[in-house]
């Protein structure tokens, strides 16, 4: 498997994703793979989260939200199907004719939780490609802790037009 130590910066991540603040939660991918890539998000205490949670909260009050890992990690995917996927898909979803949708999850475990300060290191794996579908699966770790493992991330394609309309 060859790894290409390339950084996608925040200004590339932006061209290729639709999701916009306080939506994006892909701060820069570290590492594109042939299978794959990994990518970051640093956790602030001042996202949209955390605007309710009082000061002295109690620390597990402070836990990055499950769905944003979730949300986190299927960006990445859809950035390991749009950087490594084939050539051809990669045309169509670039081209603006097509937008990558999240269509499920299957064997998902949360094993610990990231908290303001920390940085999540997603690992994706992109396991297939087929028409108009991407299956992936992966890890979300901080540090050398998984907090997160999905053993099948399933995205589809629908045409944007559609969706705006």
């Amino acid at each position: 498997m060859s790894t290409v130590e390339r950084v996608v910066d925040h200004a590339a991540i932006r061209d290729l994703l639709p999701q916009r603040y306080p939506m994006l939660l892909v701060d820069r991918v570290v590492q594109v793979r042939a299978d794959g890539l990994t990518s970051v998000k640093a956790v602030s205490a001042t996202e949209p989260c955390y605007r309710a949670i009082p000061a002295a909260a109690p620390t597990e009050s402070w836990a990055y939200p499950e769905a944003l890992l979730v949300e986190s990690f299927g960006q990445s995917a859809a950035l390991a199907w749009l950087l490594v996927g084939p050539a051809d898909q990669r045309e169509r979803l670039t081209g603006g004719n097509l937008l990558p949708l999240f269509a499920g999850l299957r064997d998902v475990s949360f094993e610990g939780a990231a908290y303001p300060g920390d940085v999540l290191r997603n690992e994706v794996r992109l396991e297939h490609v087929s028409d108009g579908a991407a299956f992936a699966s992966g890890e979300v770790l901080v540090g050398d802790r998984v907090i997160a493992r999905f053993g099948s991330l399933i995205a589809v394609t629908r045409p944007g037009a559609e969706l705006a309309g």
